[in-house]
């Protein structure tokens, strides 16, 4: 007799608790319709057209014999890759960042550019104290 009864206690918290999660999951009408809260349809601010700047661009020095040029506009932030053939340093020379690099992982960058310079790309080989130039950044002021 109480074997019976606990499994209708069982049974019966069992389905009390799978409708409360039936009806919790379920969306208000309101939602499914794309209304917004207090019935009204939410609409989008209207964006400036220079509000619509470009993203950041990515710059890539790849591993090679000799040194590559890239260039980069003032105002314009970039990710900057740059790969190697061995393990070590790379720097940024004229913007005071270094990172590390190995050959299946590159040195990565995030540049935003202020004014116009040129930066040199430089690896410090690990384990040895020379200096590699893997290539130059020239951050030129944009066209008009």
């Amino acid at each position: 007799m109480h074997v019976r009864r606990a499994l209708l206690l069982f049974a019966l918290v069992l389905g009390l608790a799978a409708m409360a999660t039936a009806i919790s999951q379920t969306p208000p009408q309101r939602r499914e319709r794309g209304e917004g809260p207090g019935g009204r349809t939410p609409t989008a601010a209207p964006r400036d057209a220079s509000d619509s700047a470009p993203g950041p661009v990515e710059i890539r020095f790849p591993a090679a014999d000799r040194p590559v040029r890239r260039r980069l506009e003032t105002g314009r932030s970039a990710t900057v890759r740059v790969e190697v053939e061995e393990p070590g340093q790379v720097e940024l020379r004229g913007l005071g960042l270094t990172s590390y690099a190995e050959p299946l992982t590159p040195a990565r960058f995030d540049v935003l550019a202020g004014e116009p310079a040129s930066v040199g790309v430089w690896l410090a080989a690990a384990g040895t104290t020379s200096l590699r130039r893997l290539g130059t950044l020239e951050v030129v002021a944009p066209k008009r």
